[in-house]
């Protein structure tokens, strides 16, 4: 595989593969994978800049691996937008450096304590930011690498306070964890044959220092697929296809909702992606899980409430530009 193509195709994943920072037993976690190691967008300078926005509207309760009541559980929606702003900067030929903040929007449908009913209760606020380092000299073509990288607590970790005086949100559903994690990555680029190839990605992430009686549960997400690029004039099309992967543990500490947290899911997410110019390239895909496990209470009696909020599908939209 030459440079330049492990380049584009790389750049491509940096769209494509799994992303986010936030903090969300429910499953916000498959969002943050290739984002954060792999080969950006064309820069003469070394240095792109992406906007990325996702949505999810998590109004499925899931009990094990079924689909279960939604008088079950007292939280009945999560719909959640993402904002994310980032810059990878290439700060020698070997390594990688990428950092991105998220700004959460989020309208939670849930039973506080005492409520006679269900209420609805916005959230705006930034995401805990990350900071990345790839190391990316094992070959020439850079098609593989292999990135250390760090989560700060820089997201809303408090509830805000309801009419009633109630704070209605778990620590599993606000925008960051208040805690500080590692994260270890890895990614491998590939040619199958003239302009098809595969990838692979993968990354853990465990948290190192919590507060506030929280800890998130370890992480492991991962990628695998192919893309296709197709020249059209000035612009290349690339159709892309993946698996998603996403293994997280359960949350522990006595803020935490120990037995309806941690979750095993599989999705699928066909995308496009538009070289629009050498430096400008947008990304889009939709996400469909085809296998999901959530942990949950054996009986809504043991807490009172049982299950975790799914979302039947997931949508990303990314903009890249280098200088």
């Amino acid at each position: 595989m030459t440079f330049r193509s492990t380049f584009r195709v790389g750049a491509a994943l940096a769209a494509l593969a799994p992303v986010s920072a936030m903090a969300c037993a429910c499953g916000c976690g498959i969002f943050d994978t290739g984002v954060t190691s792999i080969t950006p967008q064309a820069s003469d300078s070394g240095l792109s800049v992406f906007v990325r926005t996702t949505f999810m509207d998590q109004d499925h309760n899931r009990e094990a691996g079924h689909q279960a009541s939604p008088d079950d559980n007292t939280d009945k929606r999560i719909q959640t937008q993402f904002y994310t702003v980032g810059f990878n900067y290439r700060i020698s030929p070997q390594w990688l450096v990428m950092a991105e903040l998220p700004l959460v929007h989020r309208d939670f449908t849930t039973i506080p304590d005492g409520a006679a009913g269900p209420e609805r209760v916005p959230l705006t606020s930034l995401g805990d930011a990350v900071i990345n380092l790839t190391y990316t000299g094992f070959f020439a073509n850079r098609a593989t690498g292999l990135g250390f990288g760090i989560k700060l607590p820089t997201g809303r970790s408090t509830s805000p306070i309801d009419a009633n005086g109630n704070q209605p949100y778990d620590r599993d559903t606000l925008p960051g964890t208040g805690s500080t994690d590692l994260q270890v990555s890895g990614y491998h680029v590939g040619t199958i044959q003239g302009p098809a190839h595969w990838f692979a990605h993968a990354q853990f992430r465990v948290a190192v220092a919590t507060r506030a009686g929280y800890r998130p549960g370890d992480e492991v997400n991962g990628a695998l697929g192919v893309t296709y690029d197709l020249p059209a004039g000035r612009t290349t099309l690339s159709p892309t296809l993946q698996l998603i992967g996403s293994l997280r543990g359960r949350d522990t500490g006595v803020e935490a909702d120990n037995l309806n947290s941690g979750y095993q899911r599989l999705l699928l997410a066909p995308g496009l992606r538009v070289q629009v110019t050498r430096k400008l390239a947008v990304y889009g895909d939709v996400e469909f899980p085809i296998a999901q496990y959530v942990n949950a209470a054996s009986s809504v009696a043991l807490e009172g409430t049982s299950g975790q909020l799914v979302a039947p599908v997931q949508f990303k939209l990314q903009l890249d530009y280098g200088f």
